[in-house]
């Protein structure tokens, strides 16, 4: 086994952020072009444009900038603009002195700040060009929120790697997603986690800063009224008695509170996962807190902790950073399978959970798509038309039928209703029967359940 490329790639996907990764992403480019500006002879910057694919856009347009009460990507660009150093990556804004934070939001309220989609096939695009004194820098992120691709001093390209792959490069600190979708199965996270892992002496520095870092930004969330103050809440709640506090919801208070502090522009630092502050606490804290909860020593809560990130990697490497399934999500089956370890599942019940949280989603998309969550006359065409076909619209039916007058065209609402969700049971039973027969064959044929698991 190559416990080597397993460090590798946790070093490749998880790193240091402050505040939310996309307003992060922007900053650094700004950063780029800022620095490239300078030295083009430019001095103070007049002004500042954004180019970024709508999924950055999407992320980054309410995120709290770290250490102010400004919100938004324009104040990341125009602060990483005017005063960021692309070194610090993902931390630039950290260190930007407080007088040029307010010269770049006077930027921002000047109307010099534009921000533009970009019309380019990558989900996570980033381009910023910054102007002053007749002079422009422009600098270039995609595919990876540090993955800097091009800068331009007056339209020279000082750094061009637009065609270059950057492991062909000879950058070993990178895997590519396809590399990482290779190498990874849930069978190999196994094995190297609970095997061929040496928690207390391999070198795996990224995942105790994780357990290190994101418990400061979770304690800091319940420190203090972040955003929604969802796990301080939570918390409040249980003091009060209003909740019952256990290991459950001790799970869910350490992880929210993190993500509240975040998403708000808390001055701390996050060890992220595959590009998302969020998907970092949420693989890492839920299974922290039952470790601690349970009162497990280190070694297995270190153990469980990568067990957790690899998979929440695995996965993210087929949908890419910026997909439209939310990180949370992914995070929350890795972070599922950390405490499955530890609760005392093996090979097996990781795998089953993986299926549960799989159902999870699956019924969080059936419930979408049958209008529980937004109306279906707000939504496309096709998409009610599809609705049509899931078990969760002909529910929705049959209430509202239920709940309307009682004429007949309303029994024969729910009469409707009753008819087709019993057609949608026979025909689950008898995939549901059919499936268990084969597996029953794949047993006696001595497989296991685990086959059924995707690499």
């Amino acid at each position: 086994m190559d416990k080597q490329m397993f460090v590798r790639i946790l070093n490749s996907e998880m790193e240091l952020a402050t505040g939310c990764t996309e307003p992060g992403a922007v900053a650094l480019t700004a950063a780029e072009a800022g620095a490239a500006l300078r030295k083009a002879g430019g001095t103070r910057v007049e002004a500042v444009t954004v180019r970024a694919s709508i999924n950055i856009i999407k992320n980054a347009m309410s995120a709290g900038i770290p250490g102010t009460s400004y919100q938004g990507m324009d104040y990341a660009a125009a602060i990483g603009a005017v005063g960021g150093d692309p070194v610090h990556l993902l931390e630039v804004m950290n260190y930007v002195p407080r007088e040029q934070i307010e010269e770049a939001a006077a930027l921002v309220k000047a109307g010099k700040v534009k921000v533009e989609v970009a019309q380019v096939p990558q989900k996570l695009y980033v381009e910023v060009v910054v102007t002053a004194d007749g002079h422009t820098g422009r600098a270039v992120v995609r595919d990876l929120h540090t993955n800097v691709v091009l800068v331009e001093q007056d339209g020279v390209a000082t750094l061009d790697k637009q065609h270059t792959d950057p492991t062909a490069a000879g950058d070993s600190d990178v895997v590519t997603p396809e590399q990482i979708a290779e190498f990874l199965t849930v069978r190999s996270i196994w094995d190297y986690c609970t095997e061929e892992l040496d928690p207390m002496h391999d070198p795996i520095d990224i995942i105790r800063s994780a357990v290190q870092v994101n418990t400061t930004i979770s304690n800091e969330g319940l420190s203090k009224e972040y955003g929604l103050a969802i796990g301080r809440n939570l918390e409040l709640n249980c003091r009060k008695g209003l909740m019952t506090s256990d290991l459950t919801t001790n799970a869910m208070v350490i992880a929210s509170a993190g993500a509240d502090a975040r998403m708000a522009g808390a001055p701390v630092s996050v060890v992220a996962n595959s590009g998302s502050g969020n998907q970092g606490i949420t693989a890492t804290m839920p299974v922290v807190a039952t470790a601690r909860w349970l009162d497990i020593d280190e070694e297995k809560m270190l153990r469980a902790v990568t067990l957790s990130n690899l998979i929440a990697i695995r996965i993210k490497a087929k949908f890419g950073r910026l997909s439209n399934l939310c990180g949370a999500t992914v995070a929350a089956t890795g972070a599922a399978c950390g405490i499955a370890y530890l609760l005392g599942g093996g090979y097996h019940e990781v795998c089953c959970t993986i299926q549960n949280m799989v159902g999870n989603i699956t019924g969080m998309v059936l419930t979408f798509l049958g209008g529980t969550w937004i109306s279906l006359d707000l939504m496309p065409e096709a998409v009610r038309v599809v609705a049509t076909f899931t078990p969760v619209y002909w529910l929705g039916e049959g209430l509202r039928a239920a709940v309307g007058d009682a004429t007949g065209s309303a029994a024969e609402g729910v009469a409707l209703a009753v008819d087709v969700l019993l057609l949608f049971a026979a025909a689950i039973f008898v995939t549901a029967l059919v499936a268990g027969r084969m597996r029953a064959t794949s047993d006696d044929a001595g497989g296991n359940a685990a086959a059924a698991v995707p690499r």
